[in-house]
């Protein structure tokens, strides 16, 4: 663990707890917590395995609030949330073989259409809709896809996941959001787990963020219940556009370097 001051560690439980607040609705927590570890001089490789505890967290406490009030169907998603954790794990295994610059183009593209989607759609609402895919079908493809591609690269993966249930299972946006976070929860904890295995976690300053995202969560959470999609619906608008503008600034982003070479 870098040798970090007081001061440093109660700033990085502060943004936690902003960035448990986001997730717990958006998704997109990481945007604020990953580049902070980076600025208090955590290396990138613990950077990414530690920004995993305080996602754990996050999607955790929103996951048991939303469970409480009984808009979570236990007996329909946990299988999906054992197939979202084993792709995570199978994400994060792959990391060294997918080739970045891929996602690095596609990703802010598919966050700009969720951002477009979320924006404009008359069909994103509070009440359900109807159904375009079984469970069944849902599960073979959407927490696959998506909980290898949160356990090998992770922005956005909550915006996918919203993306899949309000489009392909109809449902409304606090429900949707309800059972992305179970579904972020599995995947985050797969990819953690191999962390874990690998002693890339710093452990005591994972578990202080994850206080602070825990937190933020359980505000959050509850928000999203109370104010439903005029809540959720700008605020998923919003981080999708942020996380997409963050990659593309990225210099070695492909789409810069294309540009670059054009001009």
């Amino acid at each position: 663990m870098p040798d970090l001051g007081f001061d440093t560690i109660a700033a990085l439980a502060a943004i936690s707890l902003l960035a448990g607040f986001v997730d717990s609705i958006a998704g997109g927590g990481g945007l604020l917590t990953l580049p902070a570890l980076l600025l208090a001089g955590v290396d990138p490789a613990h950077a990414i395995a530690t920004n995993k505890v305080q996602g754990s967290f996050a999607a955790a406490s929103a996951t048991y609030t939303f469970g409480r009030k009984g808009l979570i169907d236990w007996g329909v998603t946990w299988p999906l949330a054992v197939i979202a954790f084993l792709s995570g794990i199978a994400g994060a295994l792959s990391v060294g073989f997918l080739p970045r610059p891929v996602l690095d183009g596609v990703i802010p593209v598919l966050l700009i259409g969720i951002a477009l989607f979320f924006a404009l759609s008359p069909k994103v609402r509070d009440a359900d809709a109807h159904a375009r895919l079984s469970a069944l079908t849902f599960g073979v493809t959407v927490p696959v896809a998506i909980g290898f591609y949160d356990g090998i690269f992770g922005p956005g993966a909550g915006s996918f996941y919203m993306l899949g249930f309000v489009t392909l299972l109809g449902y409304g946006v606090v429900r949707a959001t309800a059972h992305t976070k179970l579904l972020n929860l599995a995947s985050n904890c797969g990819s953690l787990a191999l962390f874990a295995a690998t002693g890339t976690v710093i452990w005591p300053l994972g578990l202080v963020m994850a206080a602070g995202s825990f937190l933020g969560a359980q505000i959050g959470a509850r928000l999203a219940m109370r104010l439903g999609s005029r809540l959720i619906r700008p605020l998923l608008v919003m981080v999708s556009s942020l996380m997409a503008l963050k990659l593309l600034l990225d210099p070695a982003n492909p789409w810069r370097l294309a540009l670059r070479a054009l001009f």
